[in-house]
């Protein structure tokens, strides 16, 4: 134990530490998260510059679909990241957004009332894609017996399918996502590897269903490189992270998306889907992974939460 505790560092600037995998800390003690993080700074903007990048792609999602019902596809949950999205996607850009849920079984009551209250007086319509709940079940417990770390990545398939899919139908050619680095951080790999393959030989190792074949309007749980070229592409659809060009201060969209859309908070972060519970009591029982980690080392970085207030939580 005196050699663990003597080998154990925190980064000086945030609080990635070294049960992180990746953390390669330099003669400073700052850690590669951080430089990382860095890099991506200087690749998406938040400054003038960044939002002359953003007002292009806005301009290029609006003339794609000049002459349609809808411009682009908001993926939403019911959490704050989704619904401000959508928000800004509506009120401040001035896009046609469709909103599209991924139910697989484990929705929050409350990001579902989130959901449905802020696309009522944002008059947006919803499309909610609802998986087989056979497949979804059985991809679950094949990797609880798979004993892998990322259980979550059936249903970050399913999100993804459920977007391509929704957007291929509607000839949509661009995805609005609301995520940012600057707030989630940058996950490891070994803590969350999203691949279709992967998915397909935990099942073919554990899974006893029989998944559906890939169509293109009906993915399922099928997401591999065919899939992906099919979709990128043959359909030329673009997936935006929008929220890497704002400076996007997570209380503060809590507030106005609460004011303005009647949010409510769904209780912890990633809680709008029920099944983050087990997935973050496994991860941090069996595996040694908190997720809080490499969430409240972003907020540090980017001074939304101070470092004595993210090692103390």
């Amino acid at each position: 134990m005196a050699d663990i505790d003597k080998d154990y560092k925190v980064c000086k600037r945030c609080i990635i530490d070294t049960t992180v995998p990746g953390h390669n800390f330099d003669e400073n003690g700052i850690c590669g998260y951080c430089r990382l993080h860095e890099k991506l700074d200087k690749r998406y903007p938040i400054d003038a510059a960044g939002e002359k990048i953003l007002d292009n792609v806005l301009s290029q999602v609006r003339q794609s679909g000049k002459n349609q019902r809808f411009d682009c596809v908001v993926g939403i949950s019911g959490g704050r990241d989704s619904v401000y999205t959508l928000y800004l996607a509506k009120e401040k850009w001035g896009l046609k957004p469709l909103a599209v849920h991924f139910n697989d079984g484990f929705g929050n009551p409350i990001a579902g009332e989130n959901m449905k209250k802020a696309t009522q007086k944002l008059g947006v319509e919803l499309i909610t894609i609802t998986s087989d709940w056979r497949e979804s079940k059985d991809l679950r417990i094949a990797y609880l017996k798979a004993s892998t770390p990322d259980i979550g990545t059936p249903t970050d398939i399913g999100i993804a399918n459920a977007l391509y899919s929704v957007a291929a139908k509607e000839n949509i050619k661009y995805i609005l996502i609301g995520q940012s680095f600057r707030t989630e951080g940058i996950a490891p790999l070994e803590w969350n590897y999203l691949d279709g393959i992967y998915l397909r030989s935990v099942h073919k190792e554990f899974g006893q269903v029989k998944l559906r074949p890939w169509k293109p309007l009906d993915p399922g749980f099928n997401l591999g490189i065919m899939q992906m070229l099919y979709y990128l592409i043959v359909k030329g659809i673009k997936t935006i992270p929008v929220l890497y060009y704002c400076d996007y201060k997570r209380d503060e969209a809590g507030k106005l998306i609460s004011r303005e859309l009647d949010w409510t908070y769904p209780g912890a972060h990633y809680w709008d889907d029920l099944y983050q519970s087990l997935m973050t009591h496994i991860m941090r029982k069996k595996f040694n992974i908190d997720r809080r980690i490499y969430n409240y080392s972003a907020l540090v970085r980017s001074g939304q939460m101070s470092r004595e207030e993210a090692l103390k939580r």
